[in-house]
C-alpha cells in the first residue's frame, strides 16, 4: 500500500514514520515545514504547502491511503487568523474528500466536546468552544460518507522521535518542563479534566488501521485526568517542586472526560503509555540538557506564529 502523509513532518507525523519504516508500506510524506527548516529522516519527501492543490493533487494520484495531519493546532494558534486556520483545517479537508477516494485517517479532537459532564462518546452533543475546535468538527462533516476513520485525539504529551519537534505547549510536557527548571507550578483551579494521549500510542492507532475496514468517529485517549492530578504526578517525579494552588479558575473553560469504549470494542485499541511515563520521558531530556532553550518560541505553536507575525501561514502555493 500507498501511503502519503500529508503534514507528516510535524510532532505526530514523526512519530508515525518511524513505525511505518518498520513495514512494508510504501510511505511519503507531504509537508511545507512550518515549523522547520529541513526534513532530515530517510524517507521520500515532497515539500509543499496544502494548499497548492495542483502540487497536492499530484500525490494524491499517487497514494492508496493518505493520513491527513496538516493543521494548524491549538487554540491560541488558530486564534491569530481565524480566516487562515479555516482555510486549512476545514476548507482543504473538504477539497480533500471531493479529490481522493481512496482510505483516508484524519485528525481530530476532544476538545470538539468543549465543557461537558460525564465521560463522552462520539454520540454526546459537541460544543467547540474555539476556533481550532470549529473548524475540527466542520471538517469532519466533509468524510462522513468517505472510506474514512476520524480520530478524536485527546491531548497529546511525551516524545515522538529523535528528529521532530517536540511540542513543549501540551500541559503534560509543559508542567513537566516547569517543575524541572522552576521548582514551582501554579494551578488554576486544577478540577478541570482533560483526556491524554500519547504521541506514539496516537501514532500506533493510526498505523494499525489504515487497511480496516473502520469508518467513522472514535475517541481516543489513554486516561482522564484532572490537572490538578497532573500537577501532583510531575511533583512525584520531581522531588521538591512547590505546587501554589490558586483557587481562581483559569481562563480555559474546557473541561471533559472521554470514552474510548468504541475504538476498544471495534479494534482492541489499548494504549500503552500514561501521562506518568510522559512525564518520565519529559523529564530526562530536560535534566540531560538536550534542549538549549526550552523557553524558545518554536516549541510552541502559538508562540511560533506570534514572533513570525503569522508571516509564515500566507499562502506558498506559487
Amino acid at each position: 500500500m500507498k501511503v502519503l502523509i500529508v503534514g507528516g513532518a510535524g510532532y505526530l507525523g514523526g512519530a508515525l514514520t518511524d513505525i511505518l519504516l518498520k513495514t512494508d508500506y510504501d510511505i511519503r510524506v507531504y509537508d511545507g515545514l512550518l515549523f522547520e527548516e529541513a526534513y532530515l529522516k530517510e524517507v521520500p519527501f515532497v515539500y509543499g504547502d496544502i494548499r497548492n492543490k495542483e502540487k497536492l493533487k499530484k500525490q494524491l494520484e499517487w497514494a492508496d491511503a493518505v493520513v491527513w495531519l496538516a493543521a494548524l493546532v491549538g487554540d491560541g494558534a488558530c486564534a491569530l487568523n481565524p480566516e487562515i486556520t479555516t482555510e486549512i483545517n476545514q476548507d482543504m479537508v473538504g477539497w480533500l474528500s471531493e479529490n481522493f477516494d481512496g482510505r483516508i485517517i484524519f485528525m481530530s479532537t476532544c476538545s470538539v466536546y468543549g465543557a461537558r459532564d460525564g465521560e463522552l462518546t462520539e454520540e454526546s452533543p459537541t460544543n467547540p468552544l474555539s476556533v481550532y475546535a470549529v473548524t475540527k468538527l466542520a471538517a469532519e462533516a466533509y468524510l462522513k460518507d468517505k472510506n474514512a476513520m476520524i480520530f478524536r485525539l485527546g491531548t497529546l504529551f511525551g516524545l515522538g522521535d529523535t528528529y521532530s519537534r517536540i511540542r513543549l505547549d501540551l500541559v503534560v510536557n509543559t508542567m513537566t518542563v516547569r517543575g524541572v527548571t522552576e521548582g514551582k507550578l501554579r494551578v488554576f483551579g486544577g478540577e478541570q479534566y482533560r483526556p491524554l494521549l500519547h504521541v506514539k500510542d496516537a501514532a500506533r492507532v493510526i498505523a494499525d488501521n489504515l487497511e480496516t475496514s473502520h469508518t467513522g468517529i472514535f475517541n481516543v485517549h489513554k486516561e482522564n485526568i484532572r490537572i490538578l492530578d497532573l500537577a501532583r504526578a510531575v511533583e512525584k517525579h520531581v522531588p521538591g517542586v512547590e505546587l501554589d494552588i490558586v483557587d481562581t479558575t483559569f481562563e480555559d473553560s474546557r473541561n471533559y472526560k472521554a470514552s474510548s469504549a468504541k475504538a476498544i470494542k471495534a479494534f482492541g485499541f489499548s494504549p500503552q503509555y500514561g501521562a506518568e511515563d510522559g512525564i518520565e520521558e519529559v523529564k530526562k531530556l530536560i535534566e540531560a540538557g538536550r534542549i538549549k532553550d526550552y523557553n524558545n518560541p518554536r516549541y510552541s505553536n502559538q508562540g511560533y506564529l506570534t514572533m513570525f507575525n503569522t508571516h509564515k501561514l500566507v499562502d506558498e502555493t506559487k
